[in-house]
C-alpha cells in the first residue's frame, strides 16, 4: 500500500498545481483583471465559468459596483456567488454621478473584514479599478503613485471619475497630486 500512495502522490501533486494554474488562467481572462495582492483584485464582468475559478482560487467575497440590469450583467449573479459559497455584495454605483457615500458604503464592507478574499468587479473594471486605487491609498497605505500606475493600465479617468477621485482623496485629506502622478488631460480642468 506504501508503494501505492508514493506512486500515486507526485500525479496527485501534478493535478493539483494543473488546476492552480488553469484557474489563474481563467481569472486572468476576466476582462480588465488586476491582482493588486493575495486577497484583493479588480475586474471587469466575469461570467459564471469566472466566478466558478475564482471561487477555487480561494475567492471569498464578490463586490459588484454596477447596476444589476446592464445588458452585460451576470443574471441571477447574486445567485450564482452563494451557490459557489461566497459572499455577495452589490453596491450600485451610477457610473455618471459616483459618490463619497458610495466609496464609503464600499470601505465600510472591506473594513469588515479586511483579510478576506475579495474580487471587486463591475462592467469593465472602470468604477472597481478606481474604488480599488482609493481603497487602497487611503486603507492600505500604498503610495498613491503606485496604486496610481495599477489604476492606469485599465484606464484614464474622465472628468467626472477625475472629480470624483480629488474629492474623496481630498475628505480623506490626500492630495491627489503626487511626484509622478500624470492625471492626463483631467489636469487642466478647473
Amino acid at each position: 500500500m506504501n508503494k501505492f500512495v508514493l506512486a500515486v502522490t507526485p500525479l496527485i501533486l501534478q493535478l493539483v498545481v494543473f488546476a492552480s494554474a488553469a484557474t489563474a488562467s481563467t481569472l486572468a481572462e476576466i476582462s480588465n483583471y488586476r491582482q493588486y495582492s493575495a486577497t484583493f483584485a479588480s475586474s471587469g464582468q466575469p461570467d459564471v465559468a469566472q466566478l466558478e475559478a475564482a471561487a477555487g482560487a480561494g475567492v471569498k467575497r464578490v463586490i459588484y459596483l454596477a447596476f444589476t440590469d446592464d445588458e452585460t450583467a451576470i443574471e441571477h449573479e447574486d445567485r450564482s456567488v452563494k451557490k459557489l459559497g461566497m459572499e455577495y455584495v452589490h453596491i450600485p454605483v451610477d457610473f455618471m454621478a459616483p459618490t463619497l457615500r458610495d466609496f464609503q458604503q464600499f470601505a465600510s464592507v472591506m473594513q469588515q473584514t479586511p483579510d478576506r478574499n475579495t474580487l471587486l468587479h463591475c462592467q469593465v473594471n472602470f468604477r472597481a479599478s478606481t474604488f480599488s486605487l482609493l481603497y487602497r491609498v487611503i486603507y492600505l497605505d500604498v503610495p498613491l503613485v503606485e496604486a496610481k500606475e495599477a489604476f492606469d493600465s485599465v484606464w484614464q479617468p474622465n472628468e467626472i471619475w477625475y472629480r470624483f477621485i480629488q474629492t474623496v482623496l481630498g475628505h480623506y485629506d490626500i492630495d491627489h497630486a503626487c511626484e509622478g502622478c500624470d492625471w492626463g488631460v483631467n489636469e487642466f480642468v478647473e
